[in-house]
């Protein structure tokens, strides 16, 4: 038995029928005309705010597919933040965990939606990069790099950056992509995708256990294995340089 007063019922009951028309009745007394109006104005504001933030995923499924879509998870997912740019986290919430297999989606479905959901993120970081703390100009192997906060460093199995309705591989390919995606000083977000040893090197750069960019050099030559470290070190160098150019280096730790 329901115990809630009478108007907390009538306003589940006419959640619960915009939510999922199909599987809940309207409330009793209200005319369906009337209905239509708000069933049709709550799913088409979501599903216009989502298409604009996952573009190259709407254009490959298609406006039919992307409304199969969005009506699922509009009437499954159970959102738990008003927020409208808290939104598409929420898709992303349902397409990791709520889903599950459906015959009519791309194997790389989850992984679009996260790689455009990033470029989201990252624009409206609030976030500063700390510029007072870093030398721009200081010694990238005998000083320690310092990464920007507004760099997200990312590995998947499809190549997310090429997708579009030409080109949907069914199959991963063999080997990972990995993506860097970077916000610059004039919040322009900026993508580049990298090898595995560029992405390695980030990872370590990030960690404040490596006190330059030389010591996590040469922990990467010793990790391949590779036979002259020096080689490994001369060519990292311009790898350095080249994201300092790109703002996903700052410059050096002036504490360092």
């Amino acid at each position: 038995m329901d115990e809630r007063p009478g108007f907390q019922s009538e306003q589940y009951a006419f959640a619960a029928h915009i939510r999922d028309p199909e599987n809940n009745p309207a409330p009793e007394g209200i005319e369906d005309r009337r209905m239509a109006i708000y069933r049709g104005l709550f799913f088409n504001n979501v599903s216009q705010l989502l298409s604009r933030t996952f573009p190259v995923l709407f254009k490959i499924l298609g406006t039919e597919r992307w409304q199969r879509l969005i009506r699922d998870y509009f009437s499954t997912h159970q959102s738990h933040t008003p927020l409208f740019l808290e939104m598409p986290r929420e898709l992303l919430k349902y397409l990791e965990n709520e889903r599950g297999a459906v015959e009519e989606d791309p194997a790389f479905l989850y992984e679009l939606a996260h790689y455009e959901w990033v470029e989201l993120v990252l624009s409206i970081d609030e976030r500063e990069p700390p510029l007072e703390d870093v030398d721009p100009d200081g010694d990238l192997l005998q000083g320690k790099p310092e990464v920007s906060p507004l760099v997200w460093s990312l590995q998947y199995r499809f190549p997310v950056h090429t997708l579009s309705p030409d080109h949907q591989p069914a199959e991963a390919p063999e080997t990972p992509t990995f993506l860097v995606v970077y916000r610059d000083r004039e919040d322009q977000i900026g993508f580049l995708e990298v090898n595995a040893v560029t992405a390695r090197l980030i990872e370590l750069l990030v960690d404040d256990e490596n006190p330059s960019g030389q010591a996590a050099l040469e922990k990467i030559a010793a990790e391949i294995d590779h036979p002259r470290p020096d080689t490994v070190v001369e060519g990292g160098l311009e790898i350095l340089k080249n994201l300092r150019d790109r703002q996903i280096i700052l410059g050096t730790d002036k504490s360092s």
